[in-house]
C-alpha cells in the first residue's frame, strides 16, 4: 500500500524514542484549568505554567514546552458524563480536566514541513534535505481544525545552526520524498527550551 500523500501539516506525531526503540505510547497526566480560553489540538506543543497547568505553547523561537498534546478528559459540563476528547475546546468549564502529555525529551516526532517562517492561508507544502540532517528548525505556528480536532502546526523548511530554534532534524521520512534529496516530512527532537532540561523550573 502506497504511503499517504501529504497535502498538510498535522502537528507533532510521536514514531520512536532516540535510541531507536519503538515509542510505547506512553504519556503523562496534566491538569487544566478550568475554562482555559484557547484551544489545544492534539499535536500542539504544550508547556507547563505556575500553578501545575499546562497550556498551549506558542510555535515560535521563545517556547518552552513540557510536551506534544495527545488529547484530553473531562466532566462535560453540559451532560455531566465523563469525556475524551482529541482537543480541548476553548474555555470548557471542568474542575476535573486532564491532558495527555508525551513529556520525554527523547522521543522523535514526525512532523510536516511548510515553506514559511509564518503562517499562510492556503498553508504550502515545502521540503528539506538529507544535507539538513542535524541542523535545527523552528516552528511554524497555524490554528488546528475542530472538525477533526487536529493541530496544524509544523517546522520551517529553513534549517540553521541557530541555538534557540526548539527542533533538531533527526532524519527524513523517506516514504514522502518528493525528488532525490527533498522530503516534506522530517523526524525531529526538542533541541532548546524543554522544561525538563531547564536549570530554573517553571
Amino acid at each position: 500500500m502506497a504511503y499517504p500523500t501529504i497535502d498538510g501539516p498535522y502537528g507533532l506525531r510521536p514514531v520512536k524514542m532516540l535510541d531507536n526503540s519503538p515509542y510505547n505510547g506512553a504519556t503523562r497526566l496534566y491538569r487544566i484549568a478550568s475554562a482555559y480560553a484557547t484551544n489545544i489540538f492534539y499535536g500542539d506543543v504544550v508547556k507547563l505554567v505556575t500553578g501545575g497547568t499546562v497550556e498551549r505553547d506558542t510555535a515560535d523561537a521563545a517556547m518552552t514546552p513540557i510536551g506534544v498534546f495527545m488529547g484530553c478528559t473531562f466532566t462535560d459540563p453540559g451532560t455531566s458524563q465523563p469525556t475524551f476528547k482529541q482537543y480541548w475546546p476553548a474555555s470548557t468549564v471542568a474542575s476535573d480536566a486532564m491532558a495527555y502529555v508525551v513529556d520525554d525529551p527523547n522521543v522523535l516526532f514526525k512532523v510536516a514541513v511548510i515553506s514559511s517562517a509564518a503562517s499562510t492561508t492556503p498553508i504550502v507544502m515545502a521540503d528539506l534535505a538529507i544535507t539538513d540532517i542535524g541542523a535545527n528548525v523552528q516552528m511554524v505556528d497555524n490554528t488546528g481544525s475542530t472538525t477533526t480536532g487536529n493541530s496544524k502546526i509544523a517546522v520551517d523548511d529553513t534549517s540553521a545552526t541557530t541555538n534557540t530554534f526548539p527542533l533538531r532534524v533527526v532524519d527524513v521520512v523517506t516514504e514522502t520524498k518528493t525528488s532525490s534529496t527533498a522530503f516534506p516530512e522530517v523526524l525531529v527532537k526538542w533541541c532548546a527550551g524543554h522544561q525538563f532540561d531547564n536549570t530554573t523550573g517553571v
